[in-house]
This record gives structure tokens, sequence and C-alpha cells, in this order.
């Protein structure tokens, strides 16, 4: 990064909108993936879709990598600089443009938390629905950029399902609008669907108008123990086969609420003879019926061997037990280093593959807690360093997750259900796409950025 560069950047978005500092720079350079940490060359914070265009056409024609920051609470290191360049940081978009109450639409910048915007929606009785566990601090252009999910996408959808628009700036500074404000649009390709999950290598979202729901009146909770964690993901399946879709079905291994309880102090959760809990929600607008929903899904639970089931009381009660799946990733993280995988399979596969990821790591000698949104098949398994040597956690251990996306994909699911493959996932992309279909996608890219500046060195193998 030379002079010209930095006082092109002060020209455009104000000298104190630049930052060249240790510091900063080392602040901005990582996520929570791991312990990596990948300072760029410079912080740049632009506040308006004119001054993001304004960087990109200069960072384009000299040729320079900009990585989009957002709330850096992503676990594949997507948002990491791993060729350095410029940090282009969205925070400044903090705002939410508009709640169309008539049309049931959200008009957002996408340094907006998804929580912040959730409240703000409900307030006005629409719902959006998509709410990754770090809902409290993560923002909505992060999740547009991993096509986030959450523990409501087993009804309700991930983040792709509820994004309606895009203004994007692209690689060479031009801004478009990538579809419609309408619930319909049959009109050329998806470019909205396409920049969805892309991962910042397409383009920088600016705006985005995203679909609401009506606010679900009622929801009731139950917390469901077993003796053995493969009879709780066997019963996964078994709910939706007796006609009852929830609106979360969550996983949690005993070792992973134990952590979490120590973050959680509140919380009530019987753990003697436990291996596995069930956390399941349903919602809708008839308490009666969903009562009956619950009676239906707890005869589906004893078939399985399910101990007795907690329902949530009141709503300190459910706030408590959703905390306590909301911070497992963070209690986790708390005792070791970990590589957190992603995994997603149809759910009937779910018992095979956690049984066959306990033993791959008997195998390779490292300890998994794993957890996740069951209703989706998707099981986030959690690799904890613990006192492996540094040798082992970077040469052997490549070699069991590679064991571990093998067994996901045979059992027809991928590497990843919503945390994006990033920097830390992209050599595995050959188990999940043959060099055709990696093929395919590297020419879309060249097609938005044919000098390869954004998000450089992210999803492809090298």
């Amino acid at each position: 990064m030379n002079k010209s560069d930095l006082d092109f950047f002060e020209l455009t978005i104000g000298q104190e909108f630049v930052f060249t500092d240790d510091e900063t720079r080392i602040k901005y350079g990582k996520d929570e993936t791991e312990n990596l940490s990948f300072p760029a060359d410079v912080v740049l914070k632009p506040g308006n879709t004119k001054e993001v265009a304004s960087l990109l056409k200069y960072c384009n024609e000299q040729k320079i990598p900009v990585t989009a920051i957002g709330a850096q609470t992503g676990l594949s290191g997507g948002a990491l600089c791993v060729r350095k360049g410029v940090a282009l940081s969205m925070e400044r978009f903090n705002k939410i443009l508009k709640i169309d109450i008539e049309n049931g639409q959200v008009h957002t910048e996408p340094a907006v938390i998804t929580q912040v915007l959730q409240e703000e929606c409900a307030k006005q009785g629409l719902y959006y629905a998509p709410d990754p566990a770090s809902r409290g601090s993560c923002w909505i252009g992060g999740n547009l950029a991993e096509n986030s999910g959450g523990p409501h996408a087993v009804k309700y959808g991930v983040t792709k399902d509820f994004v309606l628009n895009l203004e994007v700036v692209l690689a060479n500074g031009e801004i478009i609008w990538t579809g419609a404000n309408t619930l319909k649009n049959s009109t050329g390709y998806n470019l909205t669907q396409l920049m969805v999950g892309s991962e910042g290598t397409l383009g920088i979202i600016t705006k985005a108008v995203l679909k609401l729901l009506p606010l679900p009146k009622h929801n009731l909770l139950l917390l469901a123990p077993f003796a053995s964690a493969e009879k709780a993901c066997e019963a996964v399946s078994a709910v939706f086969r007796a006609g009852i879709t929830p609106s979360a079905m969550e996983f949690m291994e005993r070792e992973a609420i134990e952590y979490t309880l120590q973050f959680v102090p509140d919380a009530q959760v019987n753990l003697d003879g436990v291996e596995a809990h069930l956390l399941i929600e349903v919602d809708g607008s008839n308490v009666e019926s969903l009562m009956l929903d619950c009676e239906t899904i707890s005869t589906v639970l004893m078939e399985h061997e399910c101990g007795e089931i907690l329902f949530a009381e009141d709503h300190n009660q459910k706030e408590a037990l959703w905390k306590v799946r909301r911070k497992v990733g963070e209690a986790v993280k708390s005792h070791s280093i970990y590589k957190e995988e992603d995994t997603v399979v149809p759910r009937f596969e779910l018992p095979k593959l956690l049984r066959e990821v306990k033993a791959i790591g008997k195998r390779y000698g490292f300890r998994s807690v794993c957890y996740g949104h069951a209703g989706d098949g998707n099981l986030h398994i959690n690799i904890l360093k613990d006192d492996m040597s540094d040798e082992q956690w970077d040469n052997t251990l490549p070699k069991a997750i590679r064991e571990i996306f093998e067994l996901t994909v045979s059992l027809g699911g991928t590497l990843s259900g919503e945390h994006g493959i990033g920097w830390v996932q992209k050599n595995y992309m050959d188990i999940a796409f043959n060099e055709v279909q990696l093929n395919l996608m590297k020419k879309i890219k060249e097609a938005f950025d044919p000098n390869g500046i954004l998000n450089p060195g992210k999803i492809f193998p090298d």
C-alpha cells in the first residue's frame, strides 16, 4: 500500500475513516474462526454506497484486494484478509431504512444487528425468522454473505428465503439492484440468490430488501432428555414423519450443555443419566392446536426412549433454555481452541453421521462436542485442540476432517449448512464438487470480478 493509495482513500471517505495503525489492523484481521489472524494493510470505513463504489473502482484499477468486514462473528474465516490489501468495514451502514407494513418488507443496510432488526419488526407485528446463534451480535450483511440459518430455519427457511432484492457494488464500482421488491420474480437469471451465500466474492452488499411474515402469537418449548445421543437423533426424523413441523428442533450433547451451564447459571437442565437433549419449539396462532402438537411430539419421543420431558412454564424459562443453546459455541471455545465443522445431511441420516464422527474421533485421537439444528440435519462438530500438538492439529487433523466430509457427502449431505466455506474449508471443496462444477463457479467469479480483488483466496481450493 503506497502513499498515493492512502491519499485517495482519505480524499474519498475522510482521513478519520482510514486506519493504518497496528491496533486497528489487528482488530479487524480476525473473526471467530479458531485463533487465526490476517491483518490487512489498511482498514477503511465508508459511509454510503457512492463511497464504496469509488473505493472499489480505484482498488480494481490498482488491483488491490478488498475484503468486506462485518461483525466478525464468522466461523469459516470468510472475512479474513488473507491477501492483505483493504479491510472494508461496513459498520457505518447500520440503519433500518424502512419497515413496509403494507407489503410485509423491511429495507435495511447491512450492518444492522440481526436481533435488532427482528425486534423492530416485531413491534409492528412482523417476523424476520432467520436467527443465527450469534443474532445478538451478527449483522444482516454477514447473514447474507453466508446464507445464515439458525434454529428456526427448519420451519421458516434460511436467509436466502427472505431476500427479495439487493443493492450491490460490483468490483469495478458499478452499482446494481439484483432483483425486484416482489414476492415472485421470473425475470432473467436470479442474481439475488447468486449473491446470497457468495461470501463477498462477487460484490459488496449495501442495501437489502427482506421479506417479513406475520409474527407468531404463541410458542411452546420443551426439553427432551435421552440416555443415548443416537436415539435422540433417530427421534428427529420420526417427529416429522408423524406430521409435525416444529418451529425449532435443536440437538445438544451432554458435554455441550455441561460447558454451557457455566455461562447460564439460571438454567435448570437435568443431566443425570443423560447423554443428549432435544430442544423443541412449536409456534402458531392457536394454543390448543400447539398443545396437540406437543402431545404428538411427546408420544414420538417416548417411543425413542426419551426421559422425562420438561415443558417451559413461562417466558423466563424459555429464555433460559434458549440461552443454553445459543451459548454453546462460546462455551466450548472458552475451554479450548477448536475447529467447527458445519456438516449437514438429510435428517434421517443424522444418527449415522453422529455415530461415525465419534468413530473417526477415536481413530484420530480427538475429542468432539456436537450440537446443531437437528430438524435440518445440520450438525455442528466442534473438534477441540485440548493437548494435541501443533503438528497433529495442523497436519494430521485435516485428514480426519476430510474423512468427516467424505462421510457427510456419502450420506447425501454437504460441507456447510450455514457457516460458509471461506478460508478454512476451501480445500475440501473437491469432495462436494467435481472439476466441471468448480470451473463453472470460477467462471461466475471471473465474470463479476475479472481482476480477482474481492475477498481473494476464499471458497476455491488452492
